[in-house]
């Protein structure tokens, strides 16, 4: 469940990858990207993160059409195409740009040097062992996913984001004396738009989950939960 500090080639669920890789650069499918550039993904390809960490956010453009003054109709415009987090595609792991109007999502690379690879489904056919990994790997997040959703159905806050980093934490977590840690940071804005709620309270909630001693923070501002709160968790 967690990963421990490795290289991300290590990491991978695919028993082919260097193959892969091989073939993506000499299809000129592979790109660097640096920290927070957006992916330049599309519907209908499958993407593959190398190296590094993609970062998946979505919106919706809902007109702000109907009664109301245009100060007000502007900040419903405003507030219905700001991005919402959900979260991450570490390396070794795939994913989809889904096109849904008026929903749109959008991938960016979260930390300097994210590689990411592109192919269109076809091309998977050269590599039938392969393409049964990448099914198994969205099968996986798929899973994954459904938990997300029944942390974000909590009706308190704080339950929805012990919740929510817990989540995080244990898919890409990585192991210290204390317990794990996420390896990347996250804004208390972005944690907020993923579980519906504001930076203010997020910062706020934040500092009671450490009194409890809940979660920690680890080295530079990263995430942590301690061993202590994984085991009583696994136990349940």
């Amino acid at each position: 469940m967690f990963s421990s500090s490795q290289p991300d080639s290590n990491a991978r669920p695919f028993l082919t990858w260097q193959r892969i890789t091989d073939w993506a650069q000499e299809h000129y499918r592979s790109r660097t990207f640096n920290k927070d550039e957006r992916i330049p993904a599309r519907p209908g390809l499958l993407y593959l993160v190398q190296r590094g960490a993609v970062r998946l956010v979505g919106s919706a453009q809902l007109s702000a059409s109907g009664k109301g003054s245009k100060g007000v109709q502007s900040r419903l415009a405003l507030a219905a195409s700001e991005e919402a987090f959900l979260g991450f595609v570490g390396a070794g792991q795939p994913f989809e740009i889904v096109a849904q109007s008026p929903f749109t999502l959008q991938g960016f690379a979260h930390i300097d040097q994210t590689t990411v690879i592109w192919l269109y489904w076809h091309d998977l056919e050269n590599w039938p062992h392969f393409r049964r990994e990448v099914l198994d790997a969205f099968r996986y997040q798929h899973q994954r996913k459904l938990l997300w959703l029944s942390t974000l159905g909590q009706r308190r806050t704080i339950d929805r984001l012990l919740g929510f980093l817990t989540l995080l934490i244990e898919e890409f977590g990585e192991s210290y004396e204390d317990g794990y840690y996420l390896p990347w940071t996250l804004t208390h804005a972005q944690i907020g738009s993923a579980i519906g709620s504001t930076r203010v309270t997020v910062t706020r909630l934040m500092g009671k989950l450490r009194q409890r001693g809940l979660i920690q923070v680890h080295g530079e501002g990263f995430l942590a939960i301690p061993a202590t709160h994984i085991s009583s968790r696994q136990q349940a």
